[in-house]
């Protein structure tokens, strides 16, 4: 329930999203982190910030949420940290960093950044591998893809009905950006002004082969690999305009079928804020895939093409920094109701599958 002690969110800011190898390929993820912290904290008035904590799938390592403190110019003794929890890193690392202010009073810079464009080849025994595990051995350990192609064939998805879904998402973010509801939140880094992965015409999307032989997700119903970065500032109870942080969920669920982890996190995280979904006005969900945000929908009752649901578009439009993604879903949260002028009392909501079976949600209140 929502108490006087919720931290608020105060400042949001995100990169372009581009797609990997593309306008931000030679921008490295501590520049990228750099840029929109910085941002964010000129946003917020340049409080006094106490440490700076970013989500990161891919590395490089050496510690991300310091070297983007430092690049910031936050000074040396802003310390920094990093999180990883896939594709939930960024959702995550705010939610760590309320937990600290709830405790300490203290004003944080959360967030999350990714540049698949220059992260580190990794390497076992001499060769190459696109991902470490996401689970041990002994427990179902698929890749993004072959995970939401099983869950596509798990609830029956059908081609056309993930197809359905991708299209409306790059609609919705066509018009959104059309009609300038980027344009605040967007820092423009490398020359790189706005989303590059915006826009696909439905009869492109039917052309396209499914990537498993025999099953029914495309490129399109995929999100395109991207680089990004975004980050809020979160200040102690009482401070407004913002989002007040009124609950947050962390749960685990079958590592063969990851892409169903937000729906119990949502559910976890509405009890936790004494609220049911009908409450909720607007709701940021990273749309790795259509099937995925498709299956998380039906669990929640919702229906495919629900006007509060990544109502500018989401991920499979705009892309999916990994670490960022999570990150990314709370500013657009913030832009779309704080910015855009919601009541105070008005109620949004995060939240991310990950991979090897977890899910992460918060739900947020507008404070006037």
């Amino acid at each position: 329930m929502p108490t006087d002690t919720d931290p608020v969110i105060v400042a949001a800011r995100r990169s372009p999203l581009a797609v990997r190898g593309r306008g931000l390929a030679r921008v490295d993820a501590g520049t990228l982190g750099a840029v929109v912290v910085a941002a964010a904290v000129a946003d917020a008035g340049a409080p006094s910030i106490a440490d700076v904590i970013l989500g990161n799938c891919t590395g490089p390592g050496g510690n991300l949420g310091r070297i983007a403190a430092l690049a910031a110019g936050l000074g040396f003794a802003v310390p920094g940290g990093t999180v990883d929890r896939q594709c939930g890193s960024g959702l995550a690392a705010i939610m760590d960093a309320a937990h600290a202010t709830r405790a300490d009073g203290r004003i944080r810079v959360a967030g999350g950044v990714e540049s698949a464009s220059t992260a580190p080849v990794r390497v076992r025994d001499g060769v190459p591998y696109a991902r470490a595990p996401f689970a041990p051995a002994g427990f179902a350990d698929p890749d993004m893809l072959r995970a939401a192609d099983d869950l596509a064939a798990h609830d029956g998805l059908s081609r056309a009905r993930q197809d359905a879904y991708a299209q409306r998402s790059h609609a919705r973010a066509t018009t959104a950006r059309a009609n300038g509801r980027f344009d605040a939140e967007i820092m423009p880094v490398a020359g790189v002004h706005r989303d590059e992965g915006v826009g696909a015409p439905a009869a492109a999307l039917a052309r396209l082969a499914p990537l498993v032989d025999g099953g029914t997700v495309t490129a399109a119903t995929s999100t395109r690999i991207g680089d990004g970065a975004a980050a809020v500032v979160i200040a102690p109870a009482g401070a407004a305009p913002g989002l007040a942080i009124r609950a947050t969920a962390v749960v685990g669920c079958d590592p063969a079928l990851p892409g169903i982890g937000a729906a119990p996190a949502i559910e976890a995280a509405l009890a936790q804020a004494g609220r049911s979904l009908t409450d909720i006005v607007a709701i940021e969900l990273v749309e790795a895939f259509a099937a995925q945000s498709i299956a998380v929908l039906s669990r929640l009752g919702l229906p495919d093409d629900d006007s509060g649901v990544c109502a500018d578009g989401g991920a499979l439009a705009l892309g999916h920094p990994w670490g960022a993604s999570g990150a990314v879903a709370v500013v657009r949260l913030f832009s779309g109701l704080v910015r855009a002028g919601a009541p105070a009392g008005t109620l949004g909501l995060a939240a991310a599958s990950v991979g090897g079976g977890l899910g992460v949600a918060a739900v947020f209140e507008v404070v006037r």
